[in-house]
């Protein structure tokens, strides 16, 4: 879908992003503990802190990645819910949108 192809390309330039955030979340957690007992228990703090982000980025990088084989199956811009087409907007600023707005919105009730 030639309409879609600009929205194809910041879709892999996000997981690219989000694959490269992981990453440096990933090589932060795994440094070693420090010996000072409080200085543990900061880093401890921290870890937990960064591995919200990390479960954060994994989910993102799975909404893109569906996204993108929505892109090839022929399926982009319509809503997974109801069949309706989701707004370009809605799309500009969320690429990965699974749904459109009224069925988003019901889904968060």
């Amino acid at each position: 879908m030639k309409e879609y192809e600009e929205i194809r390309h910041s879709l892999i330039d996000m997981l690219e992003d989000l694959d490269d955030k992981l990453a440096k979340i990933t090589h932060d957690v795994k440094e070693p503990l420090d010996k000072d007992f409080e200085e543990q228990a900061t880093q401890a703090e921290n870890d937990e802190v960064l591995d919200g982000l990390g479960n954060a980025a994994r989910t993102e990088i799975e909404m893109v990645k569906q996204a993108l084989d929505r892109l090839d199956k022929g399926q982009y811009g319509l809503c997974q819910v109801c069949g309706q087409p989701i707004s370009k907007e809605r799309l500009k600023a969320i690429p990965y949108s699974s749904m459109c707005i009224k069925c988003a919105s019901q889904a968060g009730c």
